[in-house]
């Protein structure tokens, strides 16, 4: 069953006869009469009695037109809403990201971008890693994620923000020199994130400048290692940004040697999105993530 068929069943109805509704729809009579008849074949029943008065709707015809009527109106609507969609006076713009983004940072840039464009809704997808992020956009979950770089060249992907490691040291702990050094922080064990997805690049980090301390990454949650930090049971390394809220008795220092995260905002490459997204996408290269991080650590 064919668009074009059901559009001339409405109009040979509407019209009363197929000259008519020829002219309606813009088509020869012959390609009328061709979809009508083909029609009424694959149905398996005759919708129209043809005569000299023209084209009469039958019993059955009358019920399947109405249904015709049904499909069209449905068909318009989509196109409406795709139109919607193709503009700023509607669509949805879905964007994956891990907690301490989805926390922290999206929230305050949504707001904005919804002050703009009120009638786009933008809705965040929390994901537990990066990975995750990433897996979202592949299956098409989400129109943006934010996502550790550099990425693979699936995606196309813009700098956001540079998060730096921190040293967070119990509340009780002695630091002999306002410079904090690695031997320092191994006097408490430290904590860090697990190996796999996200602490990747610390433990590499961790093997090449302080290979000597023995670390503990079996805590998966940021907020936990925190909590240990703050009760006075270890230390930890942890992006300044995945510690927020850091308790006010819990000392935090930057790293001997310093090392950062650098989040972007993703897209799949040669992905099909509509202009919400790429308005959302720009509005957030431009925002100034880096004040409102540093408000978040206050």
């Amino acid at each position: 069953m064919k668009l074009s068929q059901l559009r001339a069943v409405v109009a040979v109805a509407d019209c009363g006869n197929f000259s008519e509704a020829a002219l309606k729809l813009q088509l020869s009579q012959p390609a009328i009469s061709h979809a009508i008849a083909t029609l009424e074949e694959e149905l398996g029943v005759p919708l129209f009695a043809r005569g000299r008065h023209g084209a009469i709707l039958t019993p059955a015809g009358e019920r399947i037109v109405y249904h015709a009527r049904q499909s069209l109106h449905h068909l318009e609507m989509m196109e409406q809403e795709a139109n919607l969609s193709k503009g700023l006076h509607g669509g949805h713009v879905r964007i994956a990201a891990f907690r301490s983004v989805a926390t922290h940072l999206l929230p305050k840039a949504i707001a904005q971008f919804h002050d703009q464009f009120p009638e786009v809704a933008v809705t965040i997808i929390e994901c537990l890693s990066y990975l995750e992020v990433e897996h979202c956009l592949r299956e098409g979950r989400a129109d943006l994620g934010v996502t550790y770089l550099p990425t693979s060249d699936e995606f196309e992907a813009w700098e956001i923000i540079r998060d730096e490691y921190v040293a967070l040291l119990p509340p009780n702990a002695k630091v002999s020199s306002p410079q904090i050094t690695w031997e320092d922080i191994a006097v408490y064990s430290p904590v860090l994130l697990s190996c796999l997805p996200c602490g990747r690049n610390l433990h590499n980090h961790m093997k090449f400048v302080a290979n000597f301390i023995q670390t503990n990454s079996d805590i998966q949650e940021d907020s936990t290692i925190v909590s240990l930090v703050n009760q006075g049971l270890r230390a930890a390394i942890i992006p300044q940004l995945a510690a927020v809220p850091i308790p006010h008795n819990v000392q935090v220092y930057s790293l001997p040697t310093p090392l950062e995260r650098i989040m972007g905002v993703a897209i799949l490459a040669n992905g099909l999105q509509i202009p919400a997204v790429f308005t959302f996408l720009e509005m957030l290269k431009k925002f100034d993530f880096y004040t409102l991080a540093k408000s978040a650590y206050l």
